[in-house]
């Protein structure tokens, strides 16, 4: 993705960008930035991410990616080749990712046990308000996301792991980057928690690079970065105004 992100910029006729900002995927993508175009970067945030994907996170990716392969309407891949599309796995995928951005202390002040009017059947229609929202979500990113990219996006967190090839040292990784670091992570971000975003800082620190580093305590579970938090809009205002942006 960086590579073509590049190419575009040349395309576009961008030399250098003053900051690369991401979450999550995004944020590893502006750590990848930092690395392998380190004459183009003058700052890099990275928001709720991590070095590389855990055994967890690569389960969860695992079971999504089986939701929409074993759909009968995956085909292969070549589904729109078949006038359809494999819906009914990216509902599965999607319903189990969003389990996995928010916290639990979010999701049982959201929703907790309350049932759905006339529930209490104990069939296996919606019965719980988790359930109800759960499968709203899925019908709704299944009407407007693609299965493939689905796949390719899911794989690609998977790989992502620049220390790789640096005997798994990521401050070796990182030691091309001439970047300014802001990092941030969330509290409640159980996905990809305050400790993998410390591992980054650590290494940088180790370098002797620039990095600053603040956590949020936003409720939102991972999902935090993209919510109006007032600490956490601070943090990224109060660093962007500091390197005059």
């Amino acid at each position: 993705w960086v590579s073509a992100q590049a190419r575009l910029a040349d395309h576009l006729g961008i030399e250098a960008w003053a900051a690369v900002i991401g979450g999550s995927l995004g944020g590893m993508q502006a750590l990848q930035w930092a690395i392998s175009q380190p004459e183009r970067v003058r700052h890099s945030l990275v928001i709720a991410a991590a070095p590389k994907l855990s055994a967890e996170n690569i389960a969860f990716n695992e079971i999504a990616r089986q939701a929409i392969l074993t759909d009968p309407d995956f085909h292969g891949g070549h589904y729109y080749a078949h006038g359809v599309r494999p819906l009914r796995g990216l509902r599965l995928a999607r319903m189990l990712g969003h389990i996995t951005y928010l916290s639990d202390d979010q999701m049982a002040e959201k929703f907790g046990r309350r049932q759905r009017p006339g529930a209490g059947s104990y069939s296996f229609d919606v019965e719980f308000e988790i359930e109800s929202y759960l499968r709203h979500q899925g019908d709704k990113f299944a009407g407007i996301f693609d299965a493939n990219t689905y796949l390719r996006m899911t794989r690609a967190l998977d790989y992502f792991d620049p220390a790789l090839e640096h005997g798994g040292d990521l401050a070796q990784a990182l030691a091309p980057a001439r970047a300014g670091f802001l990092v941030i992570a969330f509290t409640t971000d159980w996905r990809f928690s305050p400790a993998r975003s410390r591992e980054i800082v650590h290494a940088l620190v180790r370098n002797g690079q620039p990095v600053a580093y603040a956590e949020s305590g936003c409720a939102h579970g991972h999902d935090s970065f993209l919510m109006e938090d007032a600490h956490y809009h601070a943090v990224v205002a109060a660093y962007l105004q500091r390197i005059g942006l």
